[in-house]
Parts: C-alpha cells; sequence; structure tokens
C-alpha cells in the first residue's frame, strides 16, 4: 500500500501525539466530505494513520472544526472519541483562540479594530451575507483585526475572530471594511488566483491540550504560493 500524496513529504503534518493530529491544510482540499464525493483531509488523514501504525481496520479521525476548501491552515483533528468530545466544547465555549492571515488589495480604514455583523447564509447558493444591524435569521459574528504591513502590492491583515461562523472572515472583511480577500471573487475580488485559491490562511491555533491540559500553540507557514512570498517577511519566528 502505497502512502496518500498528501503524506509524501509530511511537510501538512505540525504535531501528533495520541490525541491529536494537527495538520497544515493545502488550500483546495475539503475538511470534511459533501456532496462533490471528493476526498477530504479526514478520510486522507485516516489513510495515513491506518497505514503508519498498520492498523487493520478504519484509524478513528474526528473533525472538531473546518476550513473552507480554498482556505490553508491549521486544521486541529482527533484521534480519539475522548479528545473529540472535548474538542468540540472547546470550540463551542470560544476557548480555542484563532488567527488568521488574510491578503487583500488595499489597505483598510481603520487600519485595525473590531467588526461586528449578523450573517445570514444562503445554503443554495452557499453564500452568507453580512448585515451591520440585529437580523432576525442571522447569526452575530464578532473579530478582531489589524493590519500588519504591506506585502509586495497588497496589505496582510492578521484576523481574529471571537466567533466561527460559515464564511465569517469572508465577508466580514468585504463587507465591513471594503477589503474583500485577495482572490475570493464570490465576496468581490475582481480576479481568481491561479489555483483557485483565496489568499486566506488559518495562521495560528491555540487551545488547552483536551486530554494533558497542557497550552498548546500551532503555527502554520503560509503556502509556497507566489502571491503570499511576500507575506513570509512578517514571520517572527
Amino acid at each position: 500500500m502505497n502512502r496518500p500524496n498528501i503524506w509524501s513529504e509530511q511537510k501538512e503534518i505540525l504535531f501528533e501525539d495520541n490525541h491529536l493530529l494537527i495538520l497544515n491544510k493545502p488550500a483546495g482540499v475539503l475538511v470534511q466530505g459533501d456532496n462533490t464525493g471528493d476526498e477530504p483531509l479526514s478520510v486522507k488523514a485516516a489513510e495515513y494513520l491506518r497505514f503508519k501504525y498498520k492498523k487493520p481496520g478504519a484509524a478513528f479521525v474526528g473533525v472538531a472544526h473546518r476550513l473552507d476548501r480554498p482556505v490553508s491552515g491549521v486544521v486541529a483533528l482527533a484521534k480519539t472519541s475522548k479528545a473529540l468530545s472535548r474538542l468540540n466544547e472547546m470550540f463551542r465555549d470560544n476557548k480555542v483562540h484563532k488567527t488568521y492571515w488574510a491578503l487583500v488589495g488595499k489597505c483598510p480604514e481603520p487600519n485595525s479594530g473590531h467588526l461586528t455583523h449578523w450573517l445570514v447564509k444562503d445554503p443554495i447558493r452557499n453564500v452568507t451575507k453580512a448585515y451591520p444591524k440585529m437580523h432576525p435569521q442571522g447569526l452575530k459574528a464578532d473579530l478582531d483585526y489589524q493590519v500588519l504591513g504591506q506585502a509586495g502590492n497588497r496589505f496582510l491583515i492578521q484576523v481574529n475572530p471571537i466567533t466561527g461562523r460559515p464564511h465569517q472572515i469572508r465577508v466580514q472583511l468585504a463587507t465591513g471594511l471594503g477589503t474583500p480577500i485577495v482572490g475570493d471573487v464570490k465576496y468581490g475580488f475582481l480576479a481568481p488566483l491561479p489555483d483557485v485559491s483565496i489568499a486566506l490562511h488559518a495562521r495560528q491555533l491555540e487551545f488547552e491540550h483536551p486530554v494533558t491540559k497542557e497550552a498548546m500553540c500551532f503555527r502554520a507557514p503560509v503556502p509556497e504560493m507566489a502571491h503570499w512570498e511576500a507575506a513570509q517577511t512578517f514571520y517572527t519566528v
């Protein structure tokens, strides 16, 4: 049996122990299966674990959170049901600190702040609309942002979502700041990127280990793509 291609150099594996598998998800890969039938990250991870540990049956992989398909970055998967249950609770109670990097075409004004919207998702079109005031069908969404600086001909924004809503960062930056994410034609950017990804990257996850209770921090390098090259100057580690 051959190792699945995604694991060929193991660059995607940020951390693994008995309870967690932390990955740097490539853009374009689903986290969990949908109606496209494409193989998701959760299945690829189960194949990797089955291969690594020579398991005769399926390996357990639990999904506690998702990234949109065109988004790259840190994903935490659970290898045990105990870890999954506790991770689900931490994400639900906003006890996981999330940091994203986004490239936009112009510098937002102001260059740091807090955004609050009420989001309504259209499941047919798979588009979310943001309202500045309470909406009877909306879910409240909050995030903090700050401009880290100019990255080539783009601007790099650090985003810390407080809630976890579908397409939250994408629609809030586009609606609240007028700065759609590079490549995100769904929310107003003028042209797609060559690989059809968007320049949104889940840079860091911080949380308490669901079993050992140790403070954990996982940071993922940005993709090795031309549009991210200038952002690498902002690495602190």
